[in-house]
């Protein structure tokens, strides 16, 4: 288990450079499977989601090769298998092997998926969508097992505009004969990453960035590049910090459009943000007025930053709200931020925050990634030490963390015991 060790209320100055989107990376890097060719994708993250990843890869017999911060895949001797229950369980993101597998051998064998818990996140709207394109699925013995004499397209509306479903399904109608109209899409800026790089495959995809996804299926994908976008969770979590502690910290490296309801919101309780065309200078507000924040779809504010964004709503002058729409189970931090002095009330997916609470160091536990990062974030403005058991969780999503924060000021490190 690793643990991260803070001495907290240091300022942060400098420049923190963000990386590529785990959100993105963990989507396109099954789509490269679809393909006979070999594949770049570049400024990937260097997160242990993707390491997980790249297991899977190479259990399908996909040549791998990491250069810095690019991926080289070569899927033309790729052999399918069964997605292993340690593999799956890594992530959550082992579940777009599904689509992808089926897409390209009209057959795929993953095991449940991992990943955070959150909440149930079921994926029975993925398993409509493939049934909707002719597949037939079962269960045993905890796997998944998904076939079909042959995909055909079809006109498929999805009951909430999920990510995952949209991705999956995406990636099983790619090469089904035939158009696929996916209605009530997801459209996160990540989706269009991956209709992107399918797009520069081959694929013959429109909508991206709305609600209508149309694919018309093409018989092979061929060699491609593509460029992880941003990582606007990452960035989210920085400019959160910078909030707290920040002189004229730049947080360099982004898309500005990512980060509007973000950006809104801390203007909104007084930050003073400075938003450059690809970077953001920050600065701690002397008082940091109350809000309510109520997560949503995108380009609502994103669940992933929820958790971060309650550390901040502990600092604010007066009383906040904040609902959670999106999970059951987002609330994982709240006792350990009550354990450091934070007066909070709250249930599975409200939270009423009476600030500004003095923050004093304690010994946390992170209970997944996203909540991860809220400890980490107290433990940046609280008094005294600050220590995260499971860290684990953390490096799942943010490269680099300790190194990034320790070079604009916070004394941070990690340990292993």
């Amino acid at each position: 288990m690793k643990r991260i060790i803070i001495e907290g209320n240091r300022p942060l100055s400098g420049t923190i450079k963000i990386g590529g989107a785990k959100n993105s990376t963990v989507a396109l890097i099954p789509a490269a499977i679809l393909a006979t060719g070999t594949l770049k994708i570049h400024n990937v993250p260097g997160i242990t989601d993707k390491d997980a990843l790249l297991e899977i890869l190479k259990l399908l017999n996909i040549k791998v090769n990491e250069e810095d911060n690019t991926i080289i895949l070569d899927a033309r001797n790729i052999q399918n298998g069964v997605v292993t229950e340690e593999l799956a369980q890594k992530l959550r993101a082992s579940y777009y092997f599904m689509g992808a597998l089926l897409g390209r051998f009209k057959k795929a064998e993953v095991y449940f998926p991992g990943g955070c818990k959150i909440g149930s996140r079921p994926i029975d709207i993925h398993l409509q969508g493939f049934e909707a394109l002719g597949a037939k699925i079962k269960t045993e013995n905890n796997k998944y097992i998904i076939t079909a004499d042959e995909l055909k397209g079809t006109e498929i509306n999805l009951r909430f505009a999920s990510v995952g479903a949209t991705v999956n399904i995406i990636l099983a109608a790619v090469l089904a004969k035939g158009q696929t109209i996916i209605n009530n899409a997801a459209k996160e800026v990540e989706i269009e990453n991956l209709i992107e790089f399918l797009n520069n495959m081959g694929a013959k995809i429109k909508g991206a960035g709305t609600n209508t996804i149309i694919i018309d299926g093409v018989s092979a994908l061929h060699d491609a590049d593509i460029t992880v976008i941003p990582d606007r969770i990452e960035a989210g979590t920085y400019i959160i910090m910078g909030s707290l502690l920040g002189d004229n910290l730049t947080i360099d490296g982004v898309n500005p459009k990512h980060l509007t309801s973000v950006l809104t919101k801390l203007k909104e309780m007084g930050i003073g943000i400075n938003v450059k065309e690809n970077k953001i200078i920050i600065t701690k507000a002397q008082g940091i007025k109350a809000t309510d924040v109520k997560t949503e779809v995108y380009p609502g504010f994103v669940t992933d930053l929820g958790q971060p964004m309650s550390v901040l709503l502990t600092q604010a002058e007066g009383i906040s709200h904040f609902e959670e729409t999106i999970f059951e189970n987002r609330m994982g931090h709240i006792p350990n931020l009550q354990k450091m002095g934070a007066k909070i009330k709250f249930d599975n997916t409200h939270a009423v925050f009476y600030g500004p609470s003095k923050l004093k160091g304690a010994e946390l536990t992170a209970t997944d990634l996203r909540s991860g990062a809220a400890l980490v974030t107290a433990g940046l403005i609280a008094e005294g030490t600050t220590i995260i058991n499971d860290a684990d969780y953390i490096l799942r999503g943010y490269e680099r963390i300790i190194t990034k924060l320790s070079d604009v000021g916070a004394k941070i490190e990690i340990t292993e015991i």
